[in-house]
């Protein structure tokens, strides 16, 4: 996303202006990309410090994998040709205040990046860190959605259905 000016003017920005107090609902694209060795690529959020997927909200005219695709080339430098939903999370468990005291519902799908190009180059307004990593090295503090989203590309790959909640 960038600059403050430039979140004011999208679509989520616009709307937290006109309602500053409301609960949202907030749709996002989340970007799953894994490397030979089936490690996946996490970013350090600039806004909290945790480890999270590449993930943001869609804007008026695009697809969720369009958003999945930019948001995740935006935050890392990595341009995905192919989106692949293997999550959808919907409930009101989701609900969250980012560290702007703003309330959003998610409802976010996550989908697996494939041909992907470029360098690997965080923004940092985005991200400061980035990293590739297996399940079992996580780092730390780990947004509470990782685990989550690991456990249903797991199921996806068993079963090749998105799993939704």
């Amino acid at each position: 996303m960038g600059s403050v000016e430039d979140w004011q003017n999208s679509y989520h920005g616009k709307l937290r202006t006109a309602l500053p107090d409301a609960t949202l609902m907030l749709i996002a694209g989340r970007g799953i990309l894994r490397d030979e060795q089936g490690r996946v690529l996490l970013i350090k959020r600039a806004d909290n410090g945790n480890w999270a997927f590449p993930v943001g909200g869609m804007e008026i005219g695009e697809s969720l994998p369009q958003c999945a695709i930019r948001e995740t080339h935006e935050e890392t430098g990595l341009l995905a040709a192919k989106a692949t939903l293997i999550s959808l999370i919907t409930g009101p468990e989701y609900t969250h205040t980012d560290v702007f005291g703003n309330t959003y519902q998610h409802i976010s799908a996550s989908y697996l990046l494939e041909g992907v190009t470029g360098l690997l180059n965080p923004d940092p307004s985005e991200a400061t860190e980035a990293g590739w990593f297996g399940q079992d090295s996580m780092p730390e503090p780990l947004s509470r959605v990782v685990p989550l989203i690991l456990d249903h590309l797991a199921i996806f790959e068993k079963t090749g259905r998105p799993v939704v909640e």
